[in-house]
């Protein structure tokens, strides 16, 4: 098989490369890779020397692929489906990677700093971090307020990455009750076959979620 995919079930940002790759039904290999094993680490730096997932391999063209947007764009360039997840319209494809990197950088960045903050029990102050998850959601609500999905007519690369992020960063800051259209998109993305499949496989892992306890008990 020509693609292999390296990377972890309960990483947010595996999960929005494989639910890019189940919308297309794409065909893979997977190799799970626990940074904590000294010799999985070694081989995944092998390949990404930064030693980050995901990262995908494509033998056919001897091509190493990182950082989870850049192998979304290299899917829909090399292993196009019926779902294309980057429009061909130049304008949409532009307001797609923007929502794209909104998600990477104002749901999933202040995410991940508050799990640090567990992981590490620093016990900081991530009233910061709580407030710009809180900025995300009320720019969420207003862009959601007319459309299906977040940055075009059909699903996109931006989608791949909201179910993640949202999925994760409301489990530690919870949706404001008044924010209907957020949580109606919210719905529409765990509603989606390709990331219910990625929740159901991520499901044996989650007892290593810092805040496992906050996964409501429908996802677990």
């Amino acid at each position: 098989m020509s693609l292999t995919l390296y990377y972890h079930p309960l990483s947010s940002y595996c999960h929005k490369v494989l639910i890019a790759l189940y919308e297309n039904a794409t065909d893979f290999d997977r190799r799970i890779i626990d940074l904590g094993d000294e010799a999985q680490r070694a081989e995944l730096q092998a390949l990404w020397p930064l030693g980050k997932f995901p990262v995908i391999h494509d033998a056919a063209r001897q091509r190493t692929v990182g950082e989870s947007t850049i192998i979304i764009e290299y899917l829909d360039r090399f292993f196009p489906g019926d779902n294309a997840l980057i429009p061909g319209d130049w304008d949409s494809a532009l307001e797609v990677r923007l929502w794209d990197r909104f998600f990477d950088n104002h749901v999933q960045g202040p995410m991940h700093q508050i799990v640090l903050d567990r992981l590490r029990s620093a016990h900081g102050d991530l009233t910061r971090e709580r407030a710009a998850l809180d900025t995300a959601y009320g720019m969420l609500e207003r862009q959601m307020a007319s459309r299906i999905w977040a940055a075009s007519a059909d699903f996109s690369l931006a989608d791949c990455a909201a179910a993640p992020a949202l999925f994760y960063a409301s489990t530690l800051q919870p949706f404001p009750v008044d924010h209907h259209h957020l949580q109606a998109y919210f719905e529409r993305l765990m509603a989606r076959p390709s990331v219910r499949r990625v929740l159901e496989e991520a499901k044996p892992y989650f007892s290593m979620f810092p805040f496992v306890e906050a996964i409501p008990e429908r996802f677990r």
